[in-house]
């Protein structure tokens, strides 16, 4: 279908333009009759005697303009309904949609595509890191509560155990310090194997976590204030508490009472605090020679000499701490020794024209000597009987002292001992005490009796000593006991 537009601007006479419809098919040209064409009829010429364009025929014909514009309006609104019949909308494609996957095919074809950013998540995924995190926290507490329970002892089964430090794991160092004026000093200290620490308190039950100890010591700057020794301690006590009370002046520190009787050598003492788990002997004997014990009756001794102590490690019962050190153990029986001297006692000695040494060298072959207390003022008196008359003492414990062994009786050939102790080839005293005197020996050397005595004798069958003031009675004596018996 065709329609007609004439342009009301356009000249008459001016050919008209036909302008196909919006939609109408095309129709196919109809095909020229073969044979003789028609000549053309001459075109109308333009002018005002031109004859007017054919009327309109049909349904058409005899409209009027306002018919015309309604007409043409019905047919935009035409126009615009075919175009938007063209276009997709889903809601008509209803009809032929099901609950197959066709449906689903139908919607996905047509939805715009979202492309996940990188390092992005979405609801899901937030709420998931959200989760992790929060369990991470909670996590972290429950460790820093269950060590903060460790440091602070909070909540900790009850326990007490025993630990060793031995002496091995400790190492001798310098450091410097600062003191109050601002000067820069250096003093030597021992630095503890803090591995070996902790692992001997987890193994005990009194700590979790080693590692944790050991970097407590390390901002505590603990491995200088612990010492060797043998501790009991408890899962009461806090990490604080625990390096505390790993020092010898702690009372945590495990003990052991230990008795010495009078008349004990240094030698047999330090061997005694061997067996008792104290301190070696070889430590021992350093300390007594090398350690200054600060003493007014060691006034006369110089360091270098272990056997300078001898006679002043006063036989008593003790309470030392296991591993302790072996200057520590030592002092105590100094210390006791201090405690039982007296004013009366320098005083006593000076009357007799003698030191207080020299009265602790005569008190110790009285202790060696005496069988009972009774006697031990007599035997003072032959002392110093024998000493005025310039005889030699010919006191057998002293050639003992001098042959390192006691012996039931001695020999001619022991007797000859070339030794400074020996009493039977030396006049006057021995180079030192032979032993570590008691009270009583020490106040009879201070108080000798008042008798002539100048030799005296065991009774094989009493056990005590016969006092002669002439050698014939003491040979005498002599030749009725049997003293290879003994």
């Amino acid at each position: 279908m065709q329609k007609e537009f004439e342009n009301e601007n356009m000249p008459a006479g001016e050919d008209t333009v036909i302008v196909p419809a919006i939609g109408a098919e095309k129709q196919p040209e109809p095909a020229e009759a073969p044979g003789p064409q028609p000549a053309p009829e001459p075109k109308p010429q333009a002018g005002a005697d031109a004859p007017a364009p054919d009327a309109p025929e049909g349904p058409e014909a005899g409209k009027s303009a306002p018919e015309e514009a309604e007409d043409a309006e019905s047919r935009g609104k035409k126009l615009l309904e075919k175009l938007d019949s063209m276009l997709y909308k889903p809601e008509r494609h209803e009809e032929y949609a099901s609950d197959d996957d066709d449906a689903e095919l139908t919607e996905r074809d047509f939805k715009p595509i979202r492309r996940r950013r990188d390092g992005k998540t979405g609801c899901l995924g937030g709420m998931m890191y959200f989760v992790f995190c929060v369990s991470c926290s909670i996590l972290l507490a429950c460790m820093a509560w269950m060590a903060a329970t460790d440091v602070i002892a909070l909540g900790k089964e009850p326990l007490e155990s025993t630990i060793t430090l031995p002496k091995s794991i400790f190492t001798e160092g310098t450091e410097e310090y600062v003191d109050d004026e601002g000067v820069t000093h250096t003093r030597e200290v021992t630095y503890a194997d803090m591995d070996y620490v902790a692992r001997e308190l987890k193994s005990a039950g009194i700590i979790e976590y080693p590692w944790l100890f050991k970097l407590f010591c390390w901002f505590a700057d603990a491995t200088t204030k612990v010492d060797p020794g043998t501790y009991t301690l408890s899962t009461r006590l806090d990490y604080y508490a625990l390096v505390s009370n790993m020092q010898t002046a702690s009372g945590s520190m495990a003990t052991t009472t230990v008795t010495f009787p009078e008349g004990f050598t240094m030698q047999e003492i330090f061997e005694r605090l061997e067996e008792n788990g104290i301190a070696s002997v070889e430590d021992l004997y350093e300390a007594a020679a090398e350690y200054s014990y600060n003493y007014s009756f060691l006034e006369w001794a110089t360091p270098g000499e272990a056997s300078r102590l001898e006679g002043y490690l006063f036989p008593d019962t003790y309470e030392f701490y296991q591993g302790e050190q072996a200057s520590g153990a030592i002092n105590r029986f100094l210390l006791n020794f201090h405690g039982k001297l007296t004013a009366d006692m320098y005083a006593q000695a000076e009357n007799l024209g003698i030191t207080l040494h020299q009265a602790v060298i005569i008190g110790s072959m009285i202790e060696a000597e005496a069988a009972n207390d009774s006697e031990r003022a007599q035997i003072a008196a032959v002392i110093y009987n024998r000493l005025e008359a310039g005889m030699p003492l010919q006191i057998d414990a002293t050639v003992m002292y001098a042959l390192g062994e006691h012996k039931e009786y001695l020999t001619e050939e022991d007797l000859q001992v070339e030794s400074p102790y020996n009493t039977y080839l030396n006049t006057g005293l021995p180079a030192g005490p032979i032993c570590n005197p008691g009270l009583a020996s020490i106040n009879a050397a201070l108080n000798p009796a008042d008798a002539d005595y100048l030799y005296y004798a065991l009774d094989t069958e009493t056990g005590t000593h016969r006092f002669f003031t002439s050698y014939a009675d003491f040979e005498a004596f002599t030749a009725t006991q049997d003293y290879t018996a003994q």
